[in-house]
């Protein structure tokens, strides 16, 4: 694994770029950009499955997303779904820069909230040959309906009531900007198991990374997560092989088999029976699962052509 940096505009971004044991540096090698979980950074998951992917021969990269992690932007801790689309544009620019990547044989995998992500950057950057979701996540839906998608979409209304005061506090009294957390620090009863689960996942040595601090800033963050919708125009715009991949287990279930059910392209669901939305963050019998269903499904769409 070697630790780099690109450019993202003005924002310089931090990565881990996984290449397989002797990489044949003279010749061009496919390459899967890999999209972190919402309130995740380059060390957990995302790195777990670019790693993985290494092992199967392609070059992998994580990376953290701007604003967050080690990766450059102020203010920090800014969860900007547009500027996440934009971070995974930024790595598929990276990628077509290195000698051993082929640049037309590069696709992305992205989980949780990158899920979404990843989807939105495909729908509108061609360049991506083929998508993978693992647990997908459309975060502005998401926030605006619920964990289970019950809720309609006005219920974030009284959320937004609140950002606007939150702002005008801020900018007209000089009130501290205030944060709120990703996943739910102290779990009751009451929390859907995924965000417990999630929970011991982020806040316990599981997965704890001090890149991580669960937090993402309230008014500049929340009225741009609940504008958006990473599935806007998918039937039309989402031209590329998809595989979608989700635990049968998983409260998430709902937006994984929305986004399969909406796109008209190539797809593939693989709902994989027992598992829960964070059991494909680190489990190894379900990122086990996750990477057979990804291995062919990115050999085969990332093949190289034939020489005419």
């Amino acid at each position: 694994m070697d630790a780099i940096t690109f450019p993202n505009g003005q924002i310089t971004m931090a990565g881990n770029l996984y290449l397989p044991e002797g990489l044949d540096r003279t010749i061009r090698h496919a390459a899967v950009v890999v999209v972190h979980p919402g309130g995740g950074v380059k060390e957990q998951a995302a790195g777990l499955y670019a790693s993985k992917l290494a092992e199967q021969g392609f070059v992998a990269l994580a990376f953290d997303a701007s604003f967050q992690g080690d990766s450059g932007g102020e203010p920090h801790h800014l969860e900007d779904p547009y500027a996440r689309v934009e971070d995974v544009r930024a790595a598929v620019d990276h990628l077509q820069t290195l000698d051993f990547v082929d640049p037309e044989r590069i696709g992305a995998l992205g989980i949780c909230a990158g899920g979404g992500y990843a989807v939105n950057a495909a729908m509108t950057d061609y360049r991506i040959k083929a998508l993978t979701t693992v647990s997908a996540v459309n975060i502005g839906t998401s926030f605006r309906r619920g964990w289970y998608g019950t809720d309609s979409d006005a219920a974030a209304v009284p959320t937004l009531q609140a950002v606007a005061r939150q702002r005008t506090a801020e900018a007209s009294r000089g009130a501290e900007p205030t944060y709120l957390p990703y996943v739910p620090a102290e779990p009751d009863e009451n929390t859907p198991r995924d965000l417990a689960e999630a929970s011991e996942y982020y806040l316990t040595p599981r997965a704890q990374h001090p890149n991580a601090k669960n937090k993402f800033l309230f008014t500049r963050s929340v009225s741009r997560i609940f504008a958006f919708d990473a599935f806007h125009m998918v039937e039309d715009l989402l031209t590329q092989p998809l595989l979608v991949v989700a635990g049968s287990e998983a409260g998430s279930l709902w937006m994984s088999t929305e986004l399969h059910g909406r796109a008209r392209t190539t797809k593939h669901l693989r709902i994989v029976e027992g598992g829960t939305h964070m059991d494909f963050y680190d489990i190894p019998k379900y990122v086990d699962q996750a990477i057979s269903a990804a291995t062919p499904f990115f050999t085969k769409h990332l093949a190289a052509k034939p020489a005419e």
